[in-house]
């Protein structure tokens, strides 16, 4: 089985990749000894990505190991909003935490009428001689007036999704998996690893 090592220390995550991604071993970060912060300073999904990548496939040549490496950068866009919070999701009220998070949001479209969003995923998977593979999705929803079922991540309980006709606060992991941006990146990824 092909070794990926996964550019996250998020454990939500780290779960959802190891459900999606069942035919790779996947290794965290923590597990090949990495423990470096990386700078995400990238202006769009795709830089952070692959800034994201770039920073462990160096660590692990310098280890001397030859795994895969996938990183991701995802977020929420709120069309009302200009497509923010986008890449400053995790910060967007300037610190790391989704309740501070979602009370910035929801105050930022207190008298919006329009309350269109989407999340997007940007996946750079890095093959040990630099090869590049980008992945990714997109599902569309809407921003609830108020949190809905569970609030343990980022802005699930506020984004109502189109398809399931449902919060992604209320949805099983299989449920979200399903129409998640996560999962459609990954299954993009997958279509051009073959």
């Amino acid at each position: 089985m092909e070794k990926i090592v996964l550019a996250s220390n998020n454990e939500h995550k780290i779960k959802e990749f190891k459900e999606i991604l069942k035919n790779f071993e996947i290794i965290t970060m923590k597990e090949v000894g990495f423990y470096d912060d990386i700078v995400e300073d990238g202006t769009t999904f795709e830089e952070n990505s692959e800034i994201k990548a770039d920073a462990i496939l160096k660590f692990l040549k310098s280890k001397k190991l030859n795994y895969m490496v996938m990183a991701d950068d995802s977020g929420l866009c709120v069309n009302a909003l200009n497509g923010a919070p986008g890449v400053y999701s995790a910060r967007y009220a300037q610190v790391h935490n989704d309740q501070a998070n979602r009370d910035k949001l929801l105050e930022n479209l207190k008298n919006a009428k329009d309350r269109s969003a989407y999340f997007m995923c940007v996946i750079t998977l890095k093959k040990p001689d630099g090869t590049k593979i980008v992945g990714k999705g997109k599902v569309d929803g809407i921003i609830l007036e108020k949190e809905t079922g569970n609030t343990s991540f980022g802005y699930d309980c506020l984004f109502y999704s189109n398809e399931l006709k449902k919060c992604f606060g209320l949805c099983t992991d299989k449920e979200k998996n399903s129409v998640s941006h996560r999962g459609r990146a990954i299954q993009d990824l997958l279509s051009k690893l073959n």
